[in-house]
């Protein structure tokens, strides 16, 4: 018993089983179905490869998208091709538009004077500075040359404020016109002595309500409108309170020098701000604008004070009585005359509205320190020892109707100009005026007079920086964009040359025109487009009423004169009653040249005919006939075009 159940225990063993497995042991069986595994797998790995390459997960993505049986499928390779694809577009976005502010010109471009410049960034508007010209001998009877406004007037409703560099004639002599276009709340930043000269430029009653006045020193930020920041940085000038311009947008910074020198011993003893002409440099400027007037001249211009210790000199040599005429704007200089006067215990006698007005105005404010009892009335002068009296005028440039002139001409009411007078004139001729400036000199030289000028003694320096200074205003701002203003062309292009000078590449120089827009970026500046600018004429109470037609007229009449011609009609049946009447002004003179004047008079009637004729269609007819007739007549004989002018009564 015991071994039939061991035996039947060994039937249960493995070795039993392997028998069973289709007649092959099991050990057999095993490595056969292993090695069926292996082929499987490599099979399946090869599959997958082949499998891999054939895919394009973008038209995976596509197919997936466009079958609509489909309801999910989740590609892991795919959506992590898409994610791919999403990086991409997150590193190479779209560039954003850049901000853009406007630079536009007025005035002051290929000419010396009448100085605005607007800047413009979106919807808002500042300006900078509004001058005059003072007419040439071209400009028959013309008081003032101003900018024309119509740009500004259009878009009056954007101007945030007007900035004042300093107050020179040719910046602040248009202002009051200006205000008559825009709105009288429009702000005025400006020095002390700035908004005192600008202030009394309204008394000619231009305009009803003053703009605000706000005063500023150095350094001084005026945040205006939603968008603009104004600095005002110390430079030094002709004249006191005068400042540079920083003025920046979210578009970028523009830097305004204005009208500068670097003076190094001022007389007022306020200098350049040199610390922060170097911060704002560092800082970045995208676009400088800088005064051209002395770009030809080399070097340095000389300090204010060098012309007191000329002036005492010529005070020293001076026997007689010193007639000095000076800008009246330029307070620096009346300081020294003052000065000098006092030390050689003379008197002075003032002549000229606008010399009297700023030693008011300077006085007042402290800018002008004249010794009590030192100044007396231009009718008391004669009771003065020659040796004793200072006669201080304007008529620097040789105006028609200012005192120096009428002095020169021997037409002044109290000034008759004898020998052992000394004239000093303390300026040089604005280009354009040295005709008028000579002729002054030559009549006063014919009254024996001493005539002391720039030419001959150093009693004059200019207030703009030569070309030096220029330089070194350069290297202070390194402006990436460059624009030479307030000049002639010649001045711009010599200001151009010494920018390149100093490492400016001729491309990021602008030379603009007046009226030129030019658009300034973070990443530039450029010409972008015009708007309309020029000149407006004023004559009296009229502005800009006289144009070219009426300049042209005063011209013919002042060169060749005029010719009326006189027709007396029947005013019922059109008949000639009497005439034609000749009479000239400024042509030929009548006594001399009677025969001329009836043999025009007997030309008329033969080839106008009957009046009656022109009666039934229109006088006008008859009054063009007779010009065409008397023109043709009059250049035949005399060579000359007068103007023409007939007249038709009627009785």
């Amino acid at each position: 018993m015991l071994r039939e159940e061991n035996t039947n225990s060994k039937k249960s063993k493995p070795q039993n089983k392997r028998k069973k497995i289709n007649g092959k042991s099991g050990v057999e069986e095993i490595k056969e179905k292993l090695k069926n595994m292996k082929n499987e797998i490599k099979e399946l790995k090869v599959d997958k490869k082949e499998e891999s390459k054939e895919i394009k997960p973008q038209k995976k993505v596509k197919n997936i998208r466009n079958n609509k049986n489909i309801k999910s499928a989740k590609p892991v390779k795919v959506v992590k091709e898409i994610k791919e694809e999403d990086k991409l577009e997150i590193k190479q976005p779209k560039t954003a538009k850049e901000e853009k502010m406007y630079v536009i010109p007025l005035g002051g471009m290929e000419e010396v004077g009448k100085n605005i410049t607007v800047i413009q960034y979106r919807d808002e508007i500042v300006i900078v500075d509004s001058g005059v010209i003072f007419p040439d001998e071209n400009l028959l009877g013309i008081d003032l040359v101003i900018p024309d406004f119509t740009f500004l007037e259009n878009n009056k409703d954007k101007i945030k404020g007007l900035f004042i560099t300093h107050g020179h004639e040719d910046h602040i002599g248009s202002i009051p016109y200006l205000y008559q276009k825009i709105d009288s709340d429009v702000p005025m930043f400006g020095g002390k002595l700035t908004l005192a000269l600008a202030k009394s430029k309204f008394e000619n009653g231009l305009v009803k309500n003053l703009p605000k006045m706000k005063e500023v020193k150095g350094r001084s930020r005026i945040k205006v409108g939603k968008y603009f920041t104004v600095e005002f940085i110390k430079i030094t000038h002709s004249i006191t309170d005068a400042y540079s311009l920083l003025i920046t947008t979210p578009a970028g910074t523009v830097f305004h020098t204005g009208d500068f020198k670097i003076d190094l011993t001022p007389v007022d003893g306020e200098g350049v701000d040199f610390a922060r002409l170097s911060q704002i440099g560092e800082q970045g400027v995208d676009l400088m604008l800088s005064d051209s007037t002395n770009s030809e001249v080399e070097g340095f211009t000389p300090s204010e004070k060098s012309v007191g210790e000329a002036f005492r000199n010529e005070f020293a040599k001076a026997k007689g009585r010193i007639i000095v005429a000076a800008f009246a704007s330029h307070v620096h200089r009346l300081q020294q005359i003052i000065n000098v006067a006092k030390e050689h215990n003379r008197k002075i006698a003032i002549d000229g509205r606008s010399l009297v007005k700023v030693f008011e105005i300077a006085s007042s404010l402290g800018y002008l320190d004249v010794p009590e009892g030192m100044l007396v009335p231009l009718s008391e002068v004669d009771k003065l020892k020659d040796n004793k009296v200072v006669m201080l005028c304007t008529g620097t440039q040789g105006e028609p109707m200012a005192a120096l002139s009428r002095i020169a001409k021997n037409m002044h009411k109290h000034i008759k100009i004898k020998e052992g007078d000394t004239v000093i004139i303390s300026a040089t001729p604005i280009p354009g005026n040295e005709k008028a400036v000579s002729n002054n000199i030559n009549n006063l030289l014919k009254y024996d007079a001493e005539v002391v000028f720039k030419k001959i003694a150093g009693i004059h320096v200019s207030g703009h920086g030569s070309k030096d200074e220029q330089k070194l205003m350069l290297n202070l701002i390194k402006p990436k964009y460059f624009m030479p203003v307030h000049g002639e062309h010649k001045m711009l292009r010599a200001h151009q040359d010494t920018a390149i000078q100093t490492g400016i590449p001729k491309n990021n120089i602008i030379l603009a025109q007046n009226g030129s827009k030019i658009e300034v970026t973070k990443s530039g500046a450029k010409l972008k487009g015009k708007v309309n600018a020029g000149s407006t004429l004023v004559d009296g109470l009229g502005v800009g009423d006289i144009g070219h037609i009426v300049l042209k007229d005063r011209q013919q009449l002042s060169q060749d004169g005029v010719v009326v011609i006189v027709y007396t009609i029947d005013k019922e049946t059109g008949k000639l009653v009497a005439g034609p009447d000749i009479v000239t002004r400024g042509f030929v003179y009548s006594k001399e040249s009677e025969d001329i004047i009836k043999e025009a008079i007997e030309t008329l009637k033969e080839k106008i005919g009957k009046t009656e004729d022109y009666y039934s269609k229109d006088w006008g007819m008859l009054k063009n006939t007779t010009k065409e007739i008397a023109a043709k007549y009059f250049y035949n004989k005399t060579k000359r075009n007068p103007m023409i002018l007939p007249i038709v009564m009627e009785v």
